[in-house]
């Protein structure tokens, strides 16, 4: 195989994979709380074993041992992150709907992990805990938080839960000391990278806004434009793929017959 070939292969794979992560995003453009997922390339270098090398040392021959060094460029995905930057809070006047402004996160608890999320739309069940809509408790303290149901509910801007004027509850309100560390696990939470060195430590620059959802970071016309563009590189290396299996056909067919 040629190698624009192998190059234009890697170029279509990387853009497959940069069309799914622009799909996800526009897909929870409207998803509580969303944080976008970025992705970068670089040229990676394929380097032969000469390139590595030192000095041909020119003062003891007249010539170079070794030829030049050729390297060949091949795109490859360089970074994967998660955009964690500030989505813009919508009020709702939903006494359960809360929204963090700055760095932190709510802690809730799915089976037998403690995970952590921005989305605030809560709920509360028959027996008081505030949950997920998805059923998982919220932590506090380090176990479930329990209010009285169907009572008036003040939260305050450190996540603490006061009903009748009496402080009831605190939300676990934390952040962790690299947010680069955190990876998704689904149903909109995080947890650290399995061997992270980071920590989770209290969210202090933070304000716990009640009456609010954050809405998700997705712009929906950056998204757009990025899959059109990654649409027509697709195609621009399909193109050259194809362009290069014509010409082995020809050197097949019609260079081997003429010999």
């Amino acid at each position: 195989m040629r190698d624009s070939s192998f190059s234009a292969l890697f170029g279509a794979l990387s853009n497959e994979l940069r069309m799914s992560t622009v799909a996800n995003n526009l897909a929870n453009a409207n998803t509580t709380a969303y944080k976008k997922d970025k992705i970068a390339f670089h040229d990676t270098f394929q380097r032969f074993a000469h390139d590595y090398l030192g000095d041909a040392k020119p003062y003891l021959r007249d010539k170079d041992l070794w030829p030049r060094a050729n390297v060949m460029a091949r795109p490859r995905l360089s970074d994967q992150q998660i955009d964690f930057t500030q989505g813009s809070l919508q009020q709702t006047g939903n006494q359960l709907d809360m929204a963090i402004s700055g760095d932190g996160f709510f802690k809730v608890q799915i089976g037998d992990e403690q995970l952590l999320t921005r989305a605030g739309n809560f709920v509360v069940d028959a027996e008081g805990t505030l949950m997920t809509p998805e059923g998982n408790p919220v932590i506090g303290g380090g176990g479930p938080v329990n209010i009285p149901p169907t009572s008036r509910v003040v939260v305050d801007g450190s996540g603490g839960i006061i009903v009748d004027g009496a402080l009831v509850a605190r939300m676990d309100v934390v952040t962790v000391s690299d947010l680069n560390e955190l990876e998704k696990v689904g149903k909109n939470c995080y947890r650290l990278r399995s061997g992270s060195t980071a920590d989770e430590i209290p969210a202090e620059d933070c304000t716990v806004e009640q009456g609010y959802l954050e809405k998700g970071n997705v712009e929906v016309v950056t998204e757009m434009v990025a899959m059109i563009e990654t649409q027509r590189s697709f195609e621009a290396y399909s193109k050259v793929i194809k362009g290069d299996s014509e010409l082995d056909t020809k050197l097949l067919t019609q260079v081997g017959r003429a010999t």
